[in-house]
């Protein structure tokens, strides 16, 4: 009897130890697996970035790897860097991308016009079929909020982007303006992961501008958590911040053929870049269907389903940003707005000014057929009341109007 329960003592006893052991080897195969990650996230993103913290995001995880051809080199920009999750064997999801462009680069930083790409509705729900209500939220480019005062950059819900100006002593090579993107590949990014987005920007931004020469003064992450980015548009009698001089404008003036929903982002006084969506919903369509020319009530059927109706004041430009803006030609390469200069392309219209001795352009966007809509004397004096209201705000002078024709031929 004795010698049975020994018996069984010691098969548990060895069991143990083989779990044990067990255990043990994927603890160190797992670390080890971290390691060989880390550093190749690190290789494949040009040492800008820890990956450490990129493996951090969505909860944590094991394994990771750079795509083959998705690898950035700081030398030649724009560039990018591209990390998947590895969750099992021969499976990969896409995790992050690390994105940096430079002002210096034939492709402008900052694109105005109604191009597809800009485009800030998405028209189809995700198995395919038809949004019930296409202007409700921007679900596909939402309007990004400023990083403290702004000069650091702005966010959304899922990237971060920092920006650097390349001030006096900067080395001969380095560009005027950075923008860098850390960004999150998947959906639902959590508050915790868009402060990781944020710190891992930042610091590929120190990074890059010490290795280029480049000398900034790169304010500080601030120290607020970064609160979650609305989407859903509102009334827009009754917004504020940066669209606030829509409301005022319709509350004095009325709706008319006027956008009813807006999306804005705070207002601050140093922030670099500055812009409102407003857009019409289903119900203003409808109103304003009422009264269009037969030949142009289709364009109402489709600003419910396909085309939506909208305007972007995206927006204000200022300093560096505004030698950095451009619009799409037929190259697809871009071309880059000349400050001081206004006029008209690709669906947009921009103004010019100096404010605090610095250049700047206001722009107005408006989406497919909404500009035969709504005409080229609204447009006009729609435009000159948002650059008036935003001219006055920041103390620019030297301010320059487009055309009327180039209103006409839009």
């Amino acid at each position: 009897m004795h010698t049975g329960w020994n018996r069984l003592w010691r098969w548990t006893a060895w069991g143990g130890i083989g779990l044990s052991l067990y255990a043990g080897w994927l603890t160190v195969d797992d670390v080890r697996d971290r390691a060989v990650s880390e550093r190749d996230i690190s290789a494949a993103c040009d040492r800008l970035v820890s990956g450490a913290a990129v493996m951090d995001l969505q909860g944590g995880m094991v394994r990771a790897k750079a795509g083959d051809y998705d690898r950035l080199d700081a030398r030649q920009l724009p560039d990018s860097c591209t990390v998947y999750k590895v969750p099992g064997p021969g499976r990969t999801t896409s995790l992050f991308t690390l994105v940096v462009q430079s002002s210096d680069t034939y492709a402008p930083l900052n694109r105005i016009g109604d191009d597809s790409r800009l485009e800030p509705f998405y028209t189809m729900t995700g198995d395919g079929g038809q949004k019930a209500d296409v202007t409700a939220v921007a679900d596909r480019r939402p309007e990004s909020s400023p990083m403290g005062d702004g000069t650091l950059g702005w966010y959304g819900n899922g990237y971060t982007t920092v920006r650097a100006e390349c001030g006096p002593g900067s080395r001969a090579t380095a560009p005027g303006l950075l923008h860098v993107t850390a960004r999150a590949d998947y959906e639902d990014v959590s508050a915790a992961d868009r402060q990781r987005l944020a710190r891992i920007a930042h610091s590929a931004t120190e990074v890059l501008t010490a290795r280029i020469g480049c000398r900034t003064r790169l304010p500080a992450l601030p120290d607020d958590q970064l609160a979650a980015v609305p989407s859903a548009l509102r009334p827009a009698r009754a917004v504020g911040g940066s669209c606030r001089w829509f409301a005022r404008r319709i509350e004095r003036q009325g709706q008319g053929r006027l956008p009813d929903r807006a999306l804005a982002v705070p207002v601050r006084d140093t922030n670099p870049i500055e812009s409102c969506l407003l857009a019409v919903g289903p119900d203003q369509v409808g109103r304003i269907a009422a009264g269009l020319d037969e030949d142009k009530r289709a364009y109402a059927r489709s600003a419910l389903t396909h085309s939506p109706w909208w305007l972007h004041t995206a927006a204000s430009y200022f300093g560096a940003e505004a030698r950095a803006v451009g619009h799409d030609t037929l190259g697809g390469r871009g071309e880059t707005i000349r400050p001081g200069t206004a006029g008209h392309a690709s669906g947009a219209w921009w103004a010019a000014s100096v404010c605090a001795g610095k250049p700047a352009l206001h722009t107005l966007t408006a989406s497919y057929t909404y500009d035969d809509v709504l005409g080229p004397r609204t447009l006009s004096t729609l435009f000159r009341a948002y650059v008036d209201t935003i001219t006055k705000q920041r103390g620019c002078t030297h301010v320059t109007y487009p055309d009327g024709a180039d209103f006409r031929s839009s």
